[in-house]
């Protein structure tokens, strides 16, 4: 019988209630709650009942995940916490933190943290003995590398690649990368990428573009870098943000060294 069957998920409910309630732990005061990636039913039921019982809900967006509260039916007390104002805020909700106040962090969209502010405020919270949760939940770069069909045994998420200063020096850092590649990128610059990487990897080298994943223009694409380059140069409008999943080098090499020795037998 599978362990999540539904002979024996009220069961698992159960254990799981009871062992919560025997366990000695502090109180989590800082949860960290994704939100969809596009397709609002991807919300889990744990992500609705913890945004639905902390006391503040941080967002990087206050306009965004108002939205997404509303379609949820939830109203909560919400402060801004971004890019640009988390230096400043962290050590005010610390305090808050300190005394007793729970709070959720949410991005825009998928799992705050990755790409998104985060990184401080768990930093700082670990620090000073404040128990952090971090919901499993949406993330774009796990259905793209899926789909890529480049195998996720082992991968690597570089995330944005630097704008200016260092992208060069970065991008010849992944030259001999055996891994598979996850980078999230912008529309106004996926075409710049797509020539980069092609220039320093190969035009060969196969990739993957996912655009607008879960919404009802979702599009995976994966072809050679070169050719990605060429489709999305092509197009006169490039909408949603970007996940490109590059194969690493040492399965590129693997392939064609196979490819020769069938030739080789063929002769």
């Amino acid at each position: 019988m599978s362990e999540f069957s539904p002979d024996n998920w009220q069961l698992a409910i159960h254990n799981s209630a009871t062992f919560v309630a025997m366990a000695d732990a502090p109180k989590t005061l800082l949860y960290l709650v994704p939100t969809p990636i596009g397709n609002l039913e991807d919300i889990t039921l744990r992500a609705i009942r913890v945004l639905g019982e902390v006391d503040i809900v941080l967002a990087e967006d206050t306009r965004t995940s108002g939205r997404l509260l509303q379609h949820l039916g939830l109203k909560k007390s919400m402060l801004s916490y971004h890019l640009h104002n988390e230096h400043q805020q962290v050590q005010r909700l610390l305090v808050r933190l300190e005394r007793g106040e729970t709070m959720a962090l949410v991005s825009d969209a998928g799992t705050p943290g990755i790409s998104d502010p985060g990184f401080l405020l768990v930093r700082e919270c670990l620090a000073r003995g404040l128990r952090v949760e971090c919901l499993p939940g949406a993330t774009a770069f796990v259905p793209a590398l899926l789909k890529s069909g480049f195998g996720a045994e082992r991968f690597t998420f570089e995330g944005f690649l630097p704008v200016k200063k260092g992208r060069q020096t970065r991008l010849q850092e992944l030259v001999h990368e055996h891994r598979t590649m996850i980078f999230y990128e912008s529309p106004h610059r996926i075409v710049k990428t797509l020539e980069q990487l092609a220039a320093v990897l190969g035009p060969e080298r196969p990739a993957s573009v996912s655009r607008e994943l879960t919404k009802l223009f979702e599009e995976t694409i994966t072809a050679p870098l070169a050719e990605l380059a060429a489709n999305f140069a092509a197009r006169a409008a490039i909408k949603g943000e970007i996940v490109l999943v590059v194969q690493g080098r040492e399965k590129e090499e693997r392939i064609k060294q196979d490819r020769y020795a069938d030739n080789d037998r063929d002769e």
